[in-house]
C-alpha cells in the first residue's frame, strides 16, 4: 500500500522512509481491526450477561412470590393452632426452598 509516493523518483532514503511509513501504517490498521474485533466480542458478551441477569431476576421474583404465599399459609396455620399442620408446612417450605435452590444452582 503506497499512500504518498515521491513524484520525482526520490532518493533511496526517501523511498526507505516511505516504505517504513507504509509498513507502520499497515501495522496500525491491523491493530485497529484486531481492537475492533475484541470490542465487538466484549459487546456481545455484555449483552449475553445482561440477558442472563434479567432471566435470573425473573427467577428470583418467581421464587419470592412462592415463598411469600408459603409464609402467608404458615401464618394462617400458626394462628389456627394446628401444630401437626404447622410442622408439615415447615417441611414443605424447606422442600420448596431446596428445590428452588437446586434449580438456581444449575
Amino acid at each position: 500500500m503506497a499512500y504518498n509516493r515521491p513524484r520525482n523518483g526520490g532518493s533511496k532514503s526517501d523511498l526507505f522512509l516511505e516504505q517504513q511509513n507504509n509498513e507502520l501504517t499497515e501495522s496500525l490498521a491491523n491493530k485497529a481491526k484486531a481492537l475492533k474485533r475484541i470490542t465487538i466480542a466484549i459487546s456481545d458478551d455484555v449483552r449475553e450477561q445482561n440477558r442472563l441477569l434479567n432471566d435470573m431476576d425473573d427467577d428470583f421474583l418467581k421464587s419470592n412470590s412462592v415463598l411469600g404465599i408459603t409464609m402467608k399459609k404458615l401464618g394462617i396455620v400458626s394462628k389456627s393452632g394446628g401444630n401437626k399442620l404447622l410442622l408439615y408446612l415447615v417441611f414443605f417450605a424447606l422442600f420448596v426452598f431446596f428445590v428452588i435452590y437446586s434449580l438456581m444452582k444449575r
